[in-house]
């Protein structure tokens, strides 16, 4: 089996993970995740992005609401409540050990990946879970209420006002971490994994360098769109107040650079004709882990043809 990145962020991106990491050895596949989603709340050192696949390749998460931990309890947020302490960002007690192990190790000079490797290797997890960089990139969305950081925007405003663009800020001074980085050089193959293209995906392409390295390699890509809406997620709803038509085709178009191939929903196949580059058309919908490894032994069959 060649040696593939699959690179992630949010749920969408952590299902589809979790099944490539069902069929794929730990020594051909590795995970790139976005950490324009990170931020410091309470003090905490928090990585969504991370923390989601993280807890879906340990299958410990919840899917019941898609983020955080499978029997998780409140007790931290109900007594912080009662203190009039800021709750508007759910911590469970048990998320909430992971985040101050966490950001004990950093503050401890640890780095972000150093940190994720060891999480990881406590909750057995095999497959290399990598953050982008190991130098902070914050997503900040520029919207009709003004700049706001992607968690704000994301949970506080429940993605209410209206986008006008986004911005990585640090971006221009971050790098790609260096296990990444010797992972490319030595991978035959790319599967951008059905996360939203503008929020999850682009801080990783537009670190110095990658779409470059990418372009060397072959790419496929799944739309995150379904139908013109997103099962998860505002991807659908910032396209179009972007001025984007929510469409498998303008996920397509977006990628379509640096991609040799895309992977579209049945309920889209009409479209694949109108999709410039070679596209295939299955069920993305992954309601279970036999979704997630049928998509995602669907994607390498696909991928084959360009290796």
């Amino acid at each position: 089996m060649p040696r593939i990145l699959a690179i992630t962020g949010g749920v969408g991106g952590a299902k589809l993970a979790s099944g490539l990491a069902s069929v794929l050895d730990p020594s051909d596949l590795a995970f790139a995740v976005n950490t324009g989603d990170d931020f410091e709340h309470l003090g905490l050192k928090i990585s969504p992005d991370i923390d989601s696949l993280t807890y879906a390749l340990a299958g410990i998460n919840n899917t019941e609401t898609g983020w955080g931990r499978e029997g998780e309890s409140w007790n931290f947020l109900s007594a912080l409540k009662e203190l009039g302490g800021d709750t508007w960002f759910q911590l469970g007690d048990k998320d909430l050990a992971l985040h101050l192990h966490r950001t004990t190790m950093l503050n401890k000079g640890k780095t972000l990946t150093e940190a994720t490797e060891a999480i990881a290797a406590k909750l057995g997890i095999r497959h290399p879970i990598i953050p982008m960089s190991d130098q902070p990139v914050s997503t900040l969305v520029d919207t009709c209420d003004g700049e706001l950081s992607f968690q704000n925007y994301f949970v506080k405003e429940k993605c209410e006002p209206e986008v006008n663009g986004f911005r990585f800020q640090g971006i221009e001074s971050a790098s790609l971490q260096a296990k990444l980085d010797q992972w490319i050089e030595g991978c035959q193959g790319i599967i951008i994994c059905p996360s939203n293209p503008y929020v999850s995906v682009d801080p990783f392409l537009k670190l110095n360098g990658v779409k470059e390295k990418l372009a060397k390699i072959p790419t496929i890509a799944v739309s995150p769109i379904i139908g013109g809406r997103a099962l998860k997620g505002p991807a659908a709803k910032m396209m179009r107040e972007l001025g984007i038509s929510s469409s498998a085709e303008s996920v397509a178009e977006h990628y379509s650079a640096f991609i040799d191939g895309f992977v579209i929903d049945e309920a889209d196949k009409e479209s694949a004709n109108s999709i410039k580059i070679p596209t295939i058309s299955t069920n993305t919908v992954m309601l279970t882990l036999s979704d997630s490894i049928s998509l995602a032994e669907n994607c390498l069959g696909f991928l084959e043809r360009f290796l």
